[in-house]
């Protein structure tokens, strides 16, 4: 089947009546040969979203059958300030810890990166999402492996989310290969991260801490030492009703540090119940990823959620996802020994990044009521 370019199309084509004049089996792929994002649709002024952005229905946010917990959910803001403080500390351990045990997520201020940076990552990128299409399919790409990428969705197997994605790969605490970055966006987005690294490395003292070991315990372990930052950018969209910012999902790297902008949007998952996580001006949001929940064998948590999609503003987050050092990625991942008894044998098997994030990117792996972690546990074998 041949599909119209970007560049290919006469002054009577929009990218959006080429996508939409597809079957939905072959919108994807008209929509990633076009190497579009959905930034250009809501900017071509269509009115129905195409077929490829509809999620299943049970999927979707229903107001009118939304309850409220039993246990209504209140995700702890946890103040760093004179964290260097000894009694400050042990209390700020403890607000972390049991943050950490029971919902996954706490919101964090006063925590070193300024507000001034946080503004300015946010502006920079609005900046690079709102220029012309054709100024960045220079860095369109799905390719994992590239240092610096733009992008829709990384992957076109299920329903597409409703945002654009900018991924930057992070080795020894820097930006991969940062001069890909167009200037537009580049110092920013550098400052950001230089911030956000000094805030990882004391979250890993304090989770260390959390889990009764020496603060220097989890940095020693490399399992927060590189990552990958996403800049997200959620366009309004006409009929928010039928689609999701992104799908329900835990992370699989150890941390995760997100910046949201004043739109608001993201929903955790409370017994059984979606509930929303608003922000806060000049906070940060840190969660439990799957892989931590692993090496802690269930002691932290890592927890669904999603981003529901609206139909004013535009969103952005940012997330930084904190994992093995690329020295020793391939090295099995398993449960902490010194967190280990005849009390509290071991949860969960040996697993490589590799074997996990293949069977979390599985049909079977990344759907409701299935996610990967099971499949790892010794009992399920």
């Amino acid at each position: 089947m041949t599909f119209t370019t970007f560049n290919q199309m006469d002054q009577t084509q929009t990218p959006t009546t080429t996508i939409l004049n597809f079957e939905r089996e072959n919108q994807a792929e008209a929509f990633d040969k076009n190497k579009l994002g959905v930034k250009t649709l809501v900017d071509s002024g269509l009115t129905e979203i195409p077929k490829i952005f509809i999620h299943p229905q049970d999927t979707l946010p229903n107001p009118r059958t939304q309850c409220t917990p039993t246990v209504p959910l209140n995700v702890p803001v946890i103040d760093l300030a004179k964290i260097h403080k000894s009694t400050r500390r042990v209390e700020i351990v403890e607000q972390i810890c049991k943050a950490a045990e029971s919902i996954g997520f706490f919101q964090m201020v006063n925590h070193g990166v300024p507000v001034e940076v946080m503004g300015a990552m946010i502006e920079a990128v609005r900046q690079f999402h709102e220029q012309p299409e054709e100024a960045k399919m220079q860095l369109y790409s799905r390719d994992a492996t590239r240092a610096v990428s733009y992008y829709s969705n990384e992957d076109f197997q299920a329903a597409k989310s409703w945002r654009d994605t900018v991924y930057c790969q992070l080795v020894d605490g820097y930006i991969r290969q940062a001069e890909l970055l167009p200037p537009i966006c580049r110092k920013e987005f550098e400052e950001y991260i230089k911030c956000t690294i000094k805030l990882k490395d004391t979250l890993s003292e304090l989770l260390s801490e959390a889990l009764g070991l020496s603060p220097d315990y989890l940095e020693g372990l490399e399992c927060m030492k590189d990552g990958v930052m996403m800049s997200h950018y959620y366009p309004p969209c006409p009929q928010p009703e039928l689609t999701l910012g992104m799908a329900a999902h835990t992370d699989v790297p150890f941390l995760t540090i997100l910046m949201q902008d004043s739109i608001g949007g993201l929903q955790v998952l409370h017994q059984n119940h979606w509930v929303d996580v608003p922000p806060i001006h000049g906070g940060l949001i840190a969660n439990i990823g799957d892989l931590m929940q692993v090496i802690t064998n269930n002691k932290f948590k890592s927890v669904e959620h999603r981003v529901v999609a609206r139909s004013t503003g535009s969103r952005i987050s940012v997330p930084c996802f904190f994992s093995l050092s690329a020295r020793i990625v391939s090295e099995p991942i398993r449960p902490i020994k010194e967190l280990l008894s005849p009390n509290n044998p071991p949860i969960y098997r040996e697993v490589t990044f590799a074997d996990y994030y293949a069977r979390y990117k599985s049909k079977e792996g990344n759907s409701r009521g299935a996610l990967a972690l099971p499949h790892f546990m010794i009992n399920n074998n």
